[in-house]
């Protein structure tokens, strides 16, 4: 099967319009953020596309009034800046709202992690995952190619919260092979069996975990890996019954470690289950990084490429870690 590459947010965009053609309930608003696909629904739905302009915080704001009145709403921007700038929107319109009433605004945050690398750490997005999924009532969904992206279109339709859904920027290769055999409510999908280790990782950090199993393979040495796509809500027992057979975890994400990210996700999971299976948080330090580079290059400099994986995969298996 030849596996094939596309960006996450055009699939995504293309099912919309295909699902606004039937739909006359869904409206779609950006922040003066283009795609190629875009160009469909501003030609054909002009009455329901909106262009804010650079101005994320009246983006959230117009899009809770449509969504108040029972429309679907689709609010579409660059992801820093759509969960930061808009972060005292998002609390009061949509968290608290949603507690009230029902609701059904999806934020597509585009540039996830370092997508945005040669922009700097003003583009970067590595703080989303801690601070979404601290407000109640909103969904995370951190999809890691473009066939969960597309599968993802008729949930956020039908599911009536709001939802914050981070979308790699780079055209990125295919890993799950069939949309049907993937269950969303599940969050998470065992991609390989392994003995010892397994590799926990969402978006971006999956293909990475993926190579780095790849390559140990080629040594012997089998780990497994584990893509969590539906970070809230998440479900622990299915998740923790997945992971039980292991000694070690190893989290793996283009986020701060220790601030509320996927590593703490798994961390209070191992906790209420008073688990003794052994975490190692890899992720970024307490700092930013403002050397401008490659994806590969700004993970090495914060100690994520597969060379250092490998090295600390290694350790623990040697019990040094």
């Amino acid at each position: 099967m030849k596996l094939e590459k596309k960006t996450m947010r055009d699939v995504f965009i293309e099912r919309i319009y295909e699902r606004m053609k039937k739909d006359e309930n869904i409206f779609f608003l950006c922040a003066d953020f283009g795609s190629p696909k875009l160009d469909l629904i501003r030609e054909e739905f002009k009455d329901r596309f909106i262009n804010v302009g650079i101005a994320e915080q009246n983006l959230i704001n117009i899009a809770t009034g449509l969504a108040l009145e029972g429309y679907t709403v689709y609010a579409y921007a660059i992801a820093p800046f759509l969960t930061m700038r808009a972060y005292e929107q998002i609390r009061v319109n949509l968290s608290l709202h949603a507690q009230l009433k029902e609701i059904n605004i999806n934020l597509i945050g585009v540039g996830a992690g370092l997508s945005y690398d040669v922009s700097g750490p003003t583009h970067h997005c590595i703080e989303d995952i801690s601070i979404m999924r601290t407000l109640p009532n909103i969904e995370v969904f951190s999809p890691s190619d473009w066939v969960l992206a597309q599968k993802f279109v008729d949930y956020s339709i039908k599911v009536k919260k709001p939802k914050y859904i981070r979308f790699d920027g780079k055209p990125l290769v295919q890993i799950h092979e069939r949309i049907d055999d993937l269950e969303l409510e599940r969050g998470f999908k065992e991609i390989r069996n392994g003995k010892n280790v397994c590799l926990v990782s969402t978006g971006y950090m999956t293909h990475k975990a993926l190579k780095v199993a790849e390559m140990l393979a080629e040594e012997n040495i089998t780990v497994g890996v584990i893509d969590i796509f539906l970070i809230k809500p998440f479900k622990e027992d299915i998740f923790f019954e997945s992971i039980k057979q292991y000694r070690n975890l190893i989290t793996l994400e283009e986020g701060f470690i220790n601030k509320g990210g996927l590593d703490s996700l798994i961390s209070g999971i191992l906790e209420n289950k008073k688990s003794k299976i052994i975490l190692k948080r890899m992720g970024f330090g307490d700092s930013y990084t403002f050397e401008i580079g490659s994806r590969d290059y700004l993970h090495k400099l914060n100690n994520l490429d597969e060379d250092t994986i490998i090295e600390n995969i290694k350790q623990i298996l040697k019990g040094d870690i």
